[in-house]
């Protein structure tokens, strides 16, 4: 599969990149991706890599656009209140590019459907907001061998990892079991800047890009960063 000469216009600031090229593009265009969530994360996410021309984008979430998530879940609109979030973000999606291919997956994640949905896809992204479905998509991708991109929000701070990458290990290595959830904060109870998820979801995109490009990403390490004081931790693992 080659490049149109459009596709060759629409991506020459990747292109003119030595490390991506037209073989590069190519890979970027061949990638199938598939997104856990369309909210704060989510969003940017979907529509960063439908911008840089991933080729098949898939979104599972079973929730619907409400009010209060538009001040950090771009994707959706005023006009998509009450509509599934995958089926907004593939209105989005649909606007953004049209040469993206985007399966919408109207689903909760569970032990029974998620390999049956991960196996056909190269790389999955962990955009949910709850340790249950993290571990659920965390064990899928560890047993089928798929890398996992994976990141959390708590107030100010953000986390990143990168999973079962050219060898590399998985949540387990570093939280064998998830935590009581008595201990966990709510994310409905708790606030965020609704830029944090934002800076999230764009340093996700990337490490996403250059798993695909096989370029030089996070290897067995956790980084932490707070936004409000741009600190940064890298803790390897």
């Amino acid at each position: 599969m080659r490049l149109t000469k459009e596709q060759i216009i629409r991506y020459k600031k990747h292109i003119s990149l030595p490390q991506i090229g037209l073989d590069g593009q190519l890979k970027i265009k061949n990638a199938k991706v598939l997104i856990i969530g369309a909210g704060g994360l989510g969003s940017p996410i979907a529509l960063y890599l439908a911008g840089a021309g991933i080729g098949k984008l898939g979104c599972m979430d079973f929730d619907r656009v409400e009010v209060h998530n538009l001040h950090r879940q771009v994707a959706h609109t005023e006009h998509t209140i009450g509509l599934a979030k995958v089926h907004s973000l593939q209105k989005q999606i649909g606007q953004l590019n049209s040469d993206i291919v985007f399966e919408p997956i109207e689903e909760k994640v569970s032990g029974e459907n998620i390999e049956q949905y991960i196996s056909s896809y190269d790389v999955i992204v962990d955009g949910c907001d709850n340790f249950e479905t993290r571990y659920i998509v965390n064990d899928a991708c560890a047993k089928l061998r798929k890398p996992l991109v994976y990141g959390s929000v708590l107030n100010f701070e953000i986390q990143m990892a990168v999973f079962n990458y050219q060898g590399s290990k998985d949540l387990r290595a570093i939280f064998p079991e998830p935590p009581n959830p008595e201990d966990v904060p709510s994310c409905d109870l708790n606030g965020v800047m609704g830029t944090t998820p934002g800076i999230l979801g764009l340093m996700m995109a990337q490490e996403v890009l250059k798993v695909v490009l096989g370029l030089p990403c996070l290897y067995n390490q956790w980084l932490i960063m707070d936004t409000l004081r741009w600190t940064t931790t890298t803790i390897n693992f």
